[in-house]
């Protein structure tokens, strides 16, 4: 009976410590897996003004007829924020509650700026529905020209000075965060950021 007793409890510990050794070898390789895959970027496509370069000044009329500056230097120490959706667009509609919360957490708050192009008529029922009234959205297709907006949606972030700090396309939260985090790194984009730091730790 103690033998048996001995037997069992010998076993247990096996079981324990090969579930210990799984456990250790999982949280590893999600530490691995980790590190491959964060932080995501915003995936920059080519064409267009690039990071770094100066914004091209220019004052365009939105929806609401008010007057908008995009590019130059902002009296205000804020950075801009230019996103470019459509009212088709699924993701667009998704992405627009965290841009506007992403943009606010910026110190001083970045401005939003929304932009696309086509008939106002079809941009109107939009605006109303997602009551986006009071942010500047703006109908230009030079300024997807510009840009080299090829998809959506698609975010350009401009800083204070009127710079082009990070752009890409962006579908997710983690894609429009990586854009503020690329600037603040001050590097094109995060994929370039990770690609250093592989080169440094080799």
């Amino acid at each position: 009976m103690t033998q048996a007793l001995l037997v069992s409890n010998v076993l247990l510990w096996l079981a324990v410590l090969v579930l210990i050794a799984v456990v250790v070898a999982l949280v590893r390789q999600i530490g691995l897996l980790h590190e491959r895959v964060f932080p995501v970027g915003a995936l920059v496509t080519p064409g267009g003004l690039r990071v770094g370069e100066v914004a091209p000044p220019a004052t365009l009329e939105d929806l609401g007829g008010r007057a908008v500056r995009i590019g130059g230097a902002d009296d205000g120490g804020r950075s801009t924020l230019l996103f470019f959706l459509s009212p088709t667009c699924p993701v667009c509609k998704t992405l627009l509650p965290v841009v506007t919360r992403l943009a606010a957490t910026e110190r001083p708050p970045a401005r939003v700026v929304l932009a696309s192009d086509g008939d106002p008529a079809e941009h109107r029922p939009f605006v109303e529905r997602e009551r986006l009234g009071d942010t500047p959205y703006l109908l230009s297709t030079e300024l997807g020209v510009l840009y080299q907006v090829a998809k959506l949606p698609y975010a350009v972030l401009i800083d204070a000075t009127g710079t082009l700090r990070a752009k890409g396309l962006v579908n997710t939260r983690e894609h429009l965060e990586s854009l503020f985090e690329a600037a603040r790194l001050g590097v094109g984009t995060m994929q370039e950021y990770l690609e250093a730091q592989e080169r440094e730790a080799s």
